[in-house]
């Protein structure tokens, strides 16, 4: 099957373009309000896109807290999303009024940040401080304007809880990091293995 975007034929019954491109990871964005109201929301529009320095993005759909957020204070942070805080995260994507804080909504312990002002998620296994780098319209092909926008920024801190540390590395299969895949379907990093990559030439065994 291949169909050109914007024709998809009548036996796909839901676009596949999200499920074809995951998992993705959830930026799970803590920011606060110029007021000083904290926001919290899931975002699989996320990736780390750099690490010398290091850069995260996550692209916001429509205007929300978050980004709005973001451009008032210039910072945020990113908390991973395990799979021991699903119902938490969940409950956090609810489309809450502005006023609304999620950290109590789903039984969380906000700590403020070290570097920046904005929450950390107490119970994630590890955070990271984020100061805004570029706020970025996004546009397609015919120049036409996006709903979506991204938010880069520049990581500055990081938490770790120490429960979480194994021989010196995060441990992910404690951790089990949330994806997003398609439709409505979510995974988790139970399964962690390592692979190597080749050396060059490649030795044929």
């Amino acid at each position: 099957m291949f169909y050109e975007t914007g024709h998809r034929p009548g036996v796909l019954t839901h676009d596949p373009f999200k499920a074809i491109v995951s998992p993705r990871p959830i930026g799970w964005i803590g920011t606060k309000s110029k007021e000083g109201a904290l926001n919290l929301a899931p975002y699989s529009f996320f990736a780390a896109i750099a690490d010398r320095p290091p850069l995260v993005m996550f692209s916001s759909s429509g205007r929300k807290d978050s980004q709005r957020n973001v451009e008032e204070t210039g910072v945020f942070t990113t908390n991973l999303a395990g799979r021991a805080l699903l119902d938490a995260m969940n409950l956090t994507s609810a489309p809450a009024p502005s006023d609304t804080d999620e950290f109590a909504l789903a039984g969380l312990t906000p700590v403020a940040g070290t570097l920046v002002d904005a929450p950390v998620v107490a119970e994630a296994y590890a955070a990271l401080e984020c100061h805004v780098v570029e706020v970025k319209p996004l546009v397609g092909l015919d120049g036409l304007a996006s709903e979506n926008t991204m938010i880069i920024g520049q990581v500055v801190g990081v938490h770790i809880r120490d429960e979480a540390i194994r021989d010196g590395r995060l441990d992910m299969a404690l951790a089990r990091p949330l994806g997003r895949l398609g439709y409505m379907d979510y995974c988790d990093a139970g399964d962690v293995f390592e692979l190597f990559r080749p050396s060059w030439p490649i030795e044929k065994t």
